[in-house]
């Protein structure tokens, strides 16, 4: 196991600006997400999924400037969610339309999750595509998105998310 690449480590001094909440609105839906930071340092991503208009998700992104992940081989996050079911999305390039995806499902109680990155596979508005899985040489963005085709409301916690190559 390697030394950990942190992404993010929330804390009580992070600086969230960089993250950023979109929701189904682009397209005219009606769901409404909110990121924040609480007292404990902890990123804190909750809302309302809506289906009105056609809508149905809320999402949560983080982009950076490339970072070479070649020697990186697994995405570990830990987080509390609601129970419900999570997307964590990678993007290598944010010129690319397609995410890679990776399905959470949360137990209500704090989590350490390890996702292998070549798991994840490439998708674009909901529709798997017929490429490579991930390679995890680049990445630009990640993301957690909510959309369950259903109206519910969410909360998901997030502690950190870093890198490990798992021999």
């Amino acid at each position: 196991m390697s030394t950990p690449f942190i992404l993010f480590d929330f804390t009580k001094d992070s600086i969230i600006s960089s993250w950023r909440v979109i929701d189904d609105g682009v397209m005219g839906g009606k769901s409404k997400g909110n990121f924040s930071l609480n007292e404990e340092g902890i990123g804190i991503f909750k809302g309302q999924v809506s289906l009105a208009n056609n809508g149905g998700f809320s999402s949560v992104r983080y982009r950076f400037k490339p970072k070479d992940i070649s020697s990186y081989n697994t995405f570990v996050i830990r987080l509390k969610g609601d129970g419900k079911l999570y997307q964590f999305r990678a993007k290598s390039n944010i010129k690319e339309a397609h995410s890679y995806i990776a399905k959470i499902p949360t137990t209500g109680d704090w989590q350490t999750i390890k996702i292998p990155m070549d798991t994840m596979y490439p998708a674009f508005r909901g529709r798997s595509l017929n490429i490579s899985n991930y390679k995890g040489a680049l990445l630009e963005e990640v993301a957690f998105l909510i959309g369950n085709k259903k109206e519910e409301k969410f909360r998901l916690e997030i502690d950190y998310i870093e890198l490990y190559n798992y021999e």
